[in-house]
This record gives C-alpha cells, sequence and structure tokens, in this order.
C-alpha cells in the first residue's frame, strides 16, 4: 500500500536524504590521466611503478602499509604484528572478515586468511609451487633482487588469522619491504580456481584483490575502468568509479585537466606546471620525492667495464644544463643514489666535476684516446623522472661527443626497453628509481646488489663482493648508526665507480582540477584514491 506524506513528513524525508547522506549525493567519477599502460595487473611480475599504480595501489593491500606522514609502517590486513627479540621471527595477525572482490569470475567462498598469505608468499619464493613457473622470463624481479629468497627460511600458518615468517638472519628493513606493491596479498582460493581450469595467464589480466576498486575493463594504450569495491573492508571511497585515461604525452595530460577531461594529471612537464600557476581553474599539488632519475652504465659491456671511461663520461656530463633544459630547475642535482632528505646520505660524497679535458685525459689513459661507439637508451614519452626524454638523451649525446664518443640514441617503447634492460642488453640508459618505503636499502639492495643483477633491476650490471657486505651489513642491524655507517661506505664505492650519471632529484607533482578534494601527492609515486572526492 502507498502513500504520499504531508508536506511536512515530505520534508523531513528530504532533509534525511539531503544532510545524512552527503557522500551519497557528492560521489562521482575521478578520471586520471596516466602517463603509460601498464604491463598488467600481476604486480609480483613487475618492477614498473605505472604498473603498481594500477594493480597494487588501487586492487590489493599488503599486511602492513607505509605512512607518508609519520614515516611509519602501520597495519593494513594485518592488524598487529610481532617481533622475536633476535629479529628472526615476525608473527603477522590478520584483520578479521576482510572479503576479497567479486566479480563475474569469481565469487569468494570465504573472506581472507592465513591460507592467502602462505600462497602468496611461496609462490614466489618456493620453485615447486605450480604458480612459480607462471611469471616466466619476468620472474619475481622484487622479490629476487631484495633477496627473499634467501632471507625468507619458512612461512607457516599458525591458524586461520595467524602467519609466521621466520627469516635466516636479521633484516631491519623487512619491515619496510613488506609495504610495498609486489607483497600485496592474493586469494588462494582464485588461484587454485584458475589452476584447476589451466588458465593461470587470467591472473594477470583478471586480478582479484582485497583492495577498494575493482577491475571493470582495460584497453592497452587507452583506458583502464575501475568500479568501487562494493564490500571493501576499510573506508568506502569517495567516488563512484575510477577512470585511468592513459595519455603518454605529458602536455595533452596537462591540457585535459584544463578542459576538465581528466581531473588529475600526473607527471607534468616542468613547463606545463609553470603555466599552470597562472590558471585559476587548476591546482598543483606537490612533494619532495623520494625518486633519483640517472643513467645506468653497462659494466658488463666493453669499453663501459673500465672505471676509467666510466668516470670520463660523468666529467663529460653537463648536469647544470641537462637540469634546465629537462626539469626546468625544477629537480635538485644529483650525486648519490637517494636523496639527501634520507637517513644515511653522505653528504661527503662530492659529485664529479664537468671537466672535458680531464674526461678526455681519462678517456686516453684508458686506452681510447680516440672515443668510442656506444649507444643511448631511452623511453619515448615523459615522466617525473625523464619529462622531456628526447631533449635529455640528445644533451648527453653531445656531451658525449666533445670527448669523442659516438652515442647513437635508441628510442624504446616503455615495456619494451624495461625487458630488455632487464636482460643487461643496454649500453647507457636513462632510468629512474622510485622508492616505495623511505629506508635506503629500497634503492641498495636492488639496484646495486649481486641479486640485483639476476633479478634485472641493478641496471648497472654491477656485482662486487665489498659493495654487497656493505649493504647486507646495513640490513642485518637495527642500530640506524650502524646501518649509516654501511650505507655512507656503499655509497662512497658506488661513486668511485661510477656506475651512474645521477642526474636529479624531482619534484613529485600533479594538476588537478579545483573541485578534486583530498588528494595528495605520494613521494614515493604511489597512488591513494580511496581519499578523494570530486565536488
Amino acid at each position: 500500500m502507498r502513500f504520499k506524506p504531508s508536506a511536512a513528513a515530505a520534508f523531513a524525508v528530504l532533509g534525511t536524504v539531503l544532510f545524512a547522506s552527503p557522500a551519497l549525493a557528492q560521489a562521482k567519477p575521478l578520471t586520471v590521466c596516466t602517463e603509460a599502460s601498464p604491463d598488467g595487473f600481476d604486480v609480483v611480475q613487475y618492477n614498473s611503478l605505472v604498473t603498481t599504480n594500477a594493480s597494487a595501489d588501487v586492487i590489493f593491500n599488503t599486511l602492513v602499509a607505509f605512512d607518508e606522514a609519520s614515516r611509519k609502517v602501520v597495519p593494513s590486513l594485518a592488524d598487529k604484528w610481532e617481533v622475536s627479540a633476535d629479529g628472526l621471527t615476525y608473527t603477522f595477525h590478520l584483520r578479521p572478515n576482510v572479503p576479497f572482490q567479486t566479480t563475474d569470475y569469481f565469487k569468494p567462498t570465504r573472506p581472507l586468511n592465513a591460507d592467502d598469505v602462505v600462497f602468496t608468499f611461496s609462490r614466489m619464493l618456493d620453485d615447486s609451487n605450480p604458480w612459480h613457473k607462471v611469471a616466466g622470463a619476468n620472474g619475481f624481479p622484487h622479490a629476487q633482487s631484495m633477496g627473499m629468497t634467501k632471507l625468507v627460511k619458512s612461512i607457516t600458518k599458525v591458524d586461520d588469522h595467524t602467519v609466521k615468517f621466520e627469516l635466516t638472519e636479521p633484516d631491519a628493513p623487512f619491515l619496510s619491504v613488506m609495504t610495498m606493491g609486489f607483497a600485496s596479498i592474493y586469494s588462494a582460493e582464485y588461484a587454485d580456481q584458475l589452476l584447476k581450469a589451466g588458465k593461470q595467464t587470467d591472473l594477470n589480466a583478471k586480478p582479484i584483490g582485497t583492495g577498494p576498486f575493482v577491475l571493470k575493463s582495460y584497453t592497452k594504450d587507452a583506458v583502464i575502468r575501475y568500479d568501487v569495491n562494493p564490500t571493501y573492508w576499510g573506508p568506502k571511497p569517495k567516488i563512484d568509479r575510477l577512470i585511468y585515461a592513459i595519455t603518454p604525452d605529458p602536455t595533452v595530460r596537462a591540457q585535459k585537466v584544463k578542459a576538465g577531461e581528466c581531473q588529475i594529471a600526473l607527471s607534468p612537464k616542468p613547463q606545463d606546471i609553470a603555466d599552470a600557476k597562472n590558471d585559476r581553474k587548476v591546482r598543483i599539488v606537490q612533494t619532495p620525492a623520494f625518486m633519483t632519475a640517472f643513467v645506468a652504465l653497462n659494466t658488463e659491456k666493453k669499453p663501459l667495464d673500465n672505471q676509467k671511461v666510466r668516470a670520463a663520461l660523468n666529467m663529460a656530463f653537463d648536469r647544470a644544463t641537462y637540469l634546465k633544459v629537462v626539469f626546468n630547475d625544477t629537480a635538485m642535482p644529483a650525486t648519490n643514489p637517494y636523496p639527501p632528505n634520507t637517513w644515511s646520505y653522505d653528504k661527503a660524497v662530492k659529485p664529479w666535476p664537468y671537466d672535458v679535458a680531464k674526461a678526455r685525459k681519462l678517456l686516453a689513459d684508458a686506452g681510447y684516446p680516440n672515443g668510442f661507439s656506444t649507444t643511448i637508451w631511452v623511453r619515448p614519452t615523459g615522466s617525473s623522472l625523464n619529462p622531456s626524454p628526447k631533449a635529455g638523451a640528445e644533451l648527453l649525446q653531445a656531451d658525449f661527443a666533445k670527448i669523442g664518443v659516438k652515442a647513437d640514441v635508441k628510442v624504446i617503447e616503455w615495456g619494451e626497453l624495461i625487458k630488455e634492460a632487464k636482460q643487461g642488453h643496454h649500453d647507457t640508459l636513462f632510468m629512474g628509481w622510485a622508492g616505495d618505503n623511505g629506508d635506503p636499502d629500497d634503492y641498495l639492495t636492488p639496484l646495486f646488489s649481486c641479486n640485483g643483477v639476476k633479478s634485472g633491476i641493478n641496471f648497472s650490471r654491477f656485482c662486487d663482493a665489498d659493495l654487497d657486505k656493505l649493504i647486507n651489513e646495513g640490513k642485518r642491524t637495527p642500530d640506524q648508526a650502524k646501518r649509516t655507517k654501511a650505507y655512507e661506505a656503499a655509497q662512497q664505492i658506488i661513486h668511485d665507480e661510477a656506475l651512474w650519471i645521477p642526474l636529479g632529484y624531482p619534484t613529485a607533482t600533479a594538476i588537478t582540477t579545483k573541485d578534486v578534494n583530498g588528494y595528495q601527492v605520494s613521494a614515493f609515486g604511489r597512488q591513494n584514491f580511496a581519499a578523494v572526492s570530486v565536488q
């Protein structure tokens, strides 16, 4: 039986809708202009930030998270944990009743439990796991480069809500490492379903996580669409849909924000940032980045295996001009692998001076008085770590030419560039690194250890016993003073060996429309849209 309320009653009902449910009234879709297509959605197979942003940051959760404001590890899927006195055992207690996402291809029969955590890590670390070989040539780059295979002795299900990790040796960064995207927790039940159906590759195309957004559709080089996860265990997102508009050209990304086609543009060019400052329709959001732009020198390739040659290339490089042209002076000159706002940054390490005459002499001393031929690898589109790839490569090419080094610039699509560089096929390579967790080891182990060479992320391909020893010493003690001492010595070796041409420490920036609230730029390049609203 229907009835027509009185005017007063109607007003009361209307008031309830308008004033008691503002989130419902304001929920709108959010469109983000991103810079490239992800490699896929099985984040453990890849090491690019673009892939982490499209998968780990929106679809999945980790046991623990890194709070950028407090610079501390905080609860996520695990609401508490204990560490044994000897630093060898980590026990995580899982948050109860956390549901996995429901889609048209998977309907979970149970919430998250310890089986999912054990499956997630055994898949990466146990070569007898039936899922271990699914990654194929990609392997598990982060798990491999971080030395997890040797570090993790066992992962045990204590009960449905308790998991115990036993380590082979104390590891100070372990908890921070568990906040990284590759430590996202997967559904063992979904994996079993795919394995029985012989559809293992679906894990990369049809992901299932516990995160705030569910993948709806993906068109490569065009768009990714996500729906809000209606069963998300955390605070419900304030938007009703999330769209990644894949837009490789940074200037086009900025233009789309000004036109209202996107609400957020990631990784704008410095010139677009300068232009946006004079536009009242948009807002600039910035923070100092935990990132480093660099050119990796492949020490496995002749004559780059010669330290004098690598030093000569560093001394031939006009860093000041590079930063002015490419970053429009929005990045600090780089010297060490990680930025100076990081604990253990060694101020005593001095940059290679720009000295063409000395560079020529070093080349002659190394046996190359007339120079040599090499290649410069670079991506085609810009990012926070390389706003103008073509301009930067041409500047480096011209600097090399001053000392007789003929360099051929090779522009390679991002996915192919990463794949080939991980196999060590490059000579010199424009690259950048965004740390995930604020710990210096997030740079040192993956980018400079012997494990990093095996995983492919050590782009200088330099494996040195002394450097490895220092990196490991820094990991084995929780004493930050002792860790700092080891890391300072490691930075000196990295500099003296001239493994990189350090470029700059950039500022993380995004351009948004004025109707976007709650969006913060991450120093680590990560994306959190759960608290963002569009008015």
